[in-house]
């Protein structure tokens, strides 16, 4: 009872402080940046900026995105809202197709007397009529529609060559500004610096493009890294007994149909090595931004929240990109920093979900209490890293992966994966019956890297049946028949 008493007594007095005057929010995205090992991208990945992001905060080792593609995933978090509530799995999909009421994260904050703002990419892009969330922004967001082709590098006068040879890599000799998130950094520090002479609080999200491919970052964040030490991938195989419902084709690096290609030591290698320069160019950006925060002395009326819409694989369990209910896509970096954090420079191994830093943000801030959501305060956590507000986390995917682009536009499958303590457990659903037709368990105590499915195990037996019973509680929903709109 006594230490019950303490947690909550920390809870209240972290919120109390924090409530005592309008706190800002700057709400940092990146796009397909994976959680290694309680690192931000990568164990060999320089971050200079996110680690001392993280000595500000709190570092959350186990958070999980909803679905590990970017549409479902950003307007999973942006609205608070589970993706079979919202009926968004595929790319076209836009949220207020479904869902045209939803009050999202910022608008939120705009109501309750927020200045709010998106420069880069915080919701899907370019594919959609309606670009972006416009009701979301007090002015226009910006940089924030386009595709990932398009970010190639402007500079004046002529293009320096590049040096790469794999065709999703580029190394030109540029500056920053170059591409897409030199841009972005930039307008960011602009846009703190307009806000420092206004009275109202802002919600202010800054959307990175990278390290989404393709691997353009200028050459000198290539130069951070020596090609021969880039690691290769640990567990290239396809796990041991895994249904093959689990595989992806990879489309994002290797194309598919007649365009598919093989990969070779060298392509993968170099493909590694661009995937952490685009990180170290990110997080370079990121600095930029951090640093005007503090001189502009915002800080200590700030929020910070770091993200990542999903994870990746680089030629892990056969796999390149994202699209899989595996760890890697699954687990996404997450740091929350508030001011004068008593938690700051730790980490905590609470199960969180993306979704949950809705009503989080509206705690730490005192806002009302939103609506219509799916997520927890992980306020708790942020007070006591020791704390849990979750049993498991929930993150889904169809099957074809990309659904939309198949004939009938219709998912065969739904796989449902839990992320427990110790456990990642895995359902496919079909999609017609509801029926699960494969499952996949792996123990994390003893395979961290998801080489082997043990479900089948008869030893196993009462841990698959603990985690189908935690899912049940869960309650994710197949629509058995249902047929997208399309917009």
């Amino acid at each position: 009872m006594k230490s019950l008493l303490l947690f909550f007594s920390s809870f209240l007095i972290l919120v109390s402080s924090l409530a005592a005057q309008p706190l800002n929010v700057l709400f940092i995205a990146a796009d397909d940046l994976r959680n290694d090992l309680g690192c931000y991208g990568h164990p060999q990945v320089k971050t200079p900026n996110l680690d001392r992001l993280a000595q500000r905060g709190l570092v959350f080792n186990k958070a999980y995105c909803q679905q590990a593609v970017c549409n479902p995933s950003r307007a999973s978090i942006m609205t608070g809202k589970r993706l079979d509530a919202l009926r968004v799995w595929d790319l076209p999909t836009h949220f207020r197709t479904r869902a045209p009421d939803a009050i999202t994260l910022p608008q939120h904050f705009k109501k309750s007397g927020y200045f709010t703002q998106n420069i880069g990419k915080i919701f899907h892009n370019w594919i959609h009529e309606v670009q972006g969330d416009p009701v979301s922004w007090s002015v226009p967001a910006v940089m924030h529609f386009a595709s990932h082709g398009t970010d190639k590098a402007e500079v004046a006068g002529e293009l320096p060559p590049s040096s790469a040879k794999d065709v999703k890599c580029e190394c030109r000799d540029v500056p920053d500004e170059a591409y897409f998130d030199g841009r972005v950094a930039k307008l960011a520090v602009e846009a703190l610096e307009q806000r420092k002479a206004k009275a109202e609080p802002f919600f202010l999200a800054v959307g990175f493009w990278k390290p989404h491919s393709p691997f353009n970052a200028p050459k000198k964040y290539w130069d951070m890294y020596r090609r021969e030490d880039i690691a290769m991938p640990k567990n290239p195989e396809w796990p041991q007994d895994a249904p093959r419902i689990a595989w992806h084709n990879s489309r994002e690096i290797l194309g598919e149909g007649k365009k598919a290609r093989k990969v070779t030591e060298e392509n993968i290698r170099e493909i590694r090595h661009g995937y952490l320069a685009n990180i170290s160019y990110m997080d370079a950006q990121i600095g930029k931004v951090l640093d005007a925060l503090d001189r502009l002395k915002l800080a200590d009326s700030t929020v910070i929240v770091f993200w990542s819409d999903h994870g990746y694989h680089l030629g892990e369990q056969t796999l390149f990109a994202k699209t899989s209910n595996f760890e890697l896509d699954a687990r996404v970096p997450m740091i929350i920093a508030t001011p004068q954090m008593k938690t700051a420079g730790q980490r905590t191994e609470a199960l969180a979900e993306l979704m949950d830093l809705y009503p989080t943000l509206a705690d730490l801030c005192a806002l009302p209490k939103p609506t219509g959501t799916d997520g927890v305060s992980l306020v708790p956590v942020l007070a006591d890293p020791a704390a849990t507000v979750r049993e498991a986390a929930l993150t889904q995917h169809p099957r074809p992966a990309y659904y939309n682009s198949e004939p009938d536009k219709t998912p065969s499958h739904m796989g449902y994966t839990l992320r427990s303590a110790t456990h990642r457990y895995t359902e496919w659903r079909d999609w017609k019956t509801g029926q699960t037709t494969a499952r996949e368990l792996y123990d994390h105590t003893t395979d961290p890297d998801e080489t082997r499915n043990v479900a089948g195990h008869e030893d196993q037996k009462a841990v698959v049946n603990q985690h189908a019973a935690l899912l049940e509680r869960m309650k994710p929903i197949v629509v058995p028949g249902w047929k997208p709109v399309l917009p």
